[in-house]
């Protein structure tokens, strides 16, 4: 069972969720804004946070800015605009997944148990004494404790983002087809704008900086990680 804060201004829609995540054995508390939102978070913690964008008193990505001064929880992002720049926003912030409106109950909820899933097995792994570091040249990746440094100094990057590297580092000088990635960086077989896996890509490739060179774009297939 996980703690779930559902924040949406639309009260049927955090209806329809809630009954189904509670099916699931799930707690739920729910929030009306993104103000009720942050002081939700400043007095107690949460496993998940689905975070709509559009609300009144304060909007879902101001919400998510102030949630992130203090926590790491993981965050979905709720919105009926699907333009690149908001999505983009959005991953700059630090939110794990980007859904765009209208989507079904079912679809949320597989990309809520993904995110658990992943956050716990991260969990574990953070326990383990012995860290799996990758190194080339000044690029290090640390990916038990999911710490990523170039030239020695640390690269602050968004949920996904470390996903996607580690990923890519397990499966060096591979050429990774596009579905595999989705299907096993987002923890279940994606369906939906295909897009989503570019917008990381770019944002992976920026936090990268120099060593962007080393993700190589497979024209039809997918991408390799050069290392």
């Amino acid at each position: 069972m996980a703690k779930l804060l559902l924040c949406d201004d639309e009260a049927a829609l955090r209806a329809d969720l809630k009954r189904y995540a509670t099916s699931e054995e799930h707690e739920v508390t729910e929030a009306g804004n993104g103000l009720e939102a942050v002081l939700l978070c400043q007095k107690e913690s949460f496993d998940i946070i689905i975070m709509d964008v559009m609300m009144p008193e304060l909007d879902g990505f101001s919400a998510i800015k102030e949630i992130r001064k203090t926590s790491q929880t993981p965050v979905i992002i709720l919105s009926a605009r699907g333009e690149e720049h908001d999505k983009i926003l959005g991953f700059e912030l630090g939110i794990d997944d980007y859904v765009v409106k209208p989507f079904s109950t079912k679809e949320i909820m597989l990309r809520v148990n993904a995110i658990l899933r992943r956050t716990s097995i991260s969990t574990a792994a953070l326990e383990e004494k012995s860290h799996i570091v990758y190194m080339k040249e000044g690029l290090r990746a640390d990916m038990t404790a999911y710490k990523v440094s170039i030239d020695g100094q640390p690269v602050d990057m968004a949920p996904k983002e470390y996903d996607l590297l580690f990923f890519l580092i397990r499966n060096k000088d591979i050429a990774v087809a596009r579905e595999r990635i989705l299907a096993e960086v987002w923890g279940y077989d994606y369906f939906g704008d295909d897009r989503t896996l570019d917008t990381h890509m770019k944002l992976l490739r920026k936090s990268l900086g120099p060593y962007a060179g080393l993700i190589t774009t497979l024209r039809g297939l997918g991408y390799r990680f050069d290392g």
